[in-house]
């Protein structure tokens, strides 16, 4: 336990699959933590959290709705940061505004509201995504080093009904508007595709898609080119976003951009029992043809988990928890 005694921080979707983790680490460095969920009554979004080490001590859960104005209020009343992780992962929809784009945008917004309420409360942590970087008029090509500097295009989203994409991209923006005028400091942490051990009961997209790769070799990206990152160092960026006074701005993460087909290998190396599609077994690793810098995000400590770990991490918990039937 050390940097958090006696300090007060928020965490928003704290059932979430890296919120999750956050509020674990928060918890193993001593800060006492505000946790909001949708559902008080549900014990899939409660009870992961209430086991972990410090809860019954220091952490509180509170209700709270993304789309409601003013619900975020009691959850971040005294606290110091609010790290805001909560708002809808969904790929297909058949409402994008309903069910994405409100949710994300006007759920952010009313948790900075809440934050700006707050006179204690230095700093708020975002959670982005690298849907908001890469999804732009110039589409990282041959050469290429995608780093923060890189920006979603709102339109090229819409018109390429990317509406996840779209909804991150335009919370992202909302957030930076929304802090400068109403002076508050905020991080965004930017995260490829987070694999890792899972703390929640239930599968999440991520762990799904992993499932299906190992099961099926079923892919969701139409170049097998894949930007993934460990989910314990994407929380750990979002405590060292609030604890590192020079922190500013974002921070792209994706610790390995690599094709499916040395997911496959590694899978089969680790255990050959796994695999069930025979596809990759004579294929050759493709090398992307960019990159993605890492420069900042190590400037901020982040010390990036091998993939070789976050795989192994990956099918242990997905065995453990029983939701990897082979």
């Amino acid at each position: 336990m050390s940097g958090g005694e006696g300090k007060v921080v928020c965490v928003t979707g704290a059932s979430g699959f890296i919120a999750s983790w956050i509020v674990k680490l928060l918890l193993d460095r001593g800060y006492s933590v505000h946790a909001t969920v949708r559902s008080l009554g549900d014990p899939k979004k409660t009870e992961h959290l209430l086991a972990l080490d410090g809860a019954d001590e220091r952490l509180s859960l509170f209700e709270a709705n993304l789309t409601e104005e003013g619900s975020f209020d009691s959850a971040i009343n005294g606290c110091i940061c609010v790290f805001h992780a909560a708002s809808p992962v969904q790929f297909v929809v058949d409402d994008p505004q309903a069910q994405l784009i409100e949710p994300a945008v006007k759920g952010t917004l009313n948790v900075l509201k809440s934050a700006a309420k707050v006179p204690s409360l230095k700093r708020v942590v975002l959670t982005s995504s690298m849907s908001a970087v890469t999804n732009g008029l110039k589409l990282p090509g041959s050469g290429d080093v995608v780093d923060e500097t890189w920006f979603s295009d709102p339109l090229f989203c819409e018109q390429n009904k990317l509406w996840y994409h779209l909804s991150k991209t335009l919370a992202e923006s909302a957030a930076f508007k929304f802090s400068k005028e109403n002076d508050l400091e905020l991080v965004a942490i930017n995260p490829g595709f987070v694999i890792g051990p899972l703390l929640q009961p239930i599968l999440n997209l991520s762990s799904e898609w992993v499932m299906g790769l190992i099961k099926s070799g079923k892919e969701i990206t139409s170049d097998g080119i894949y930007r993934f990152v460990d989910v314990r160092d994407v929380a750990n960026a979002h405590i060292l976003g609030f604890e590192n006074p020079q922190a500013n701005g974002r921070y792209l993460m994706v610790g390995n951009l690599v094709h499916s087909s040395l997911i496959m290998k590694i899978l089969h190396k680790l255990d050959p029992t796994l695999i069930h599609s025979d596809r990759y077994k004579n294929s050759n690793c493709v090398e992307p043809s960019f990159s993605i810098s890492r420069a900042k995000a190590e400037s901020l400590g982040v010390e990036f988990t091998p993939l070789e770990v976050t795989i192994k991490d990956t099918v242990e918990s997905l065995k453990e928890k029983n939701l990897l039937s082979l």
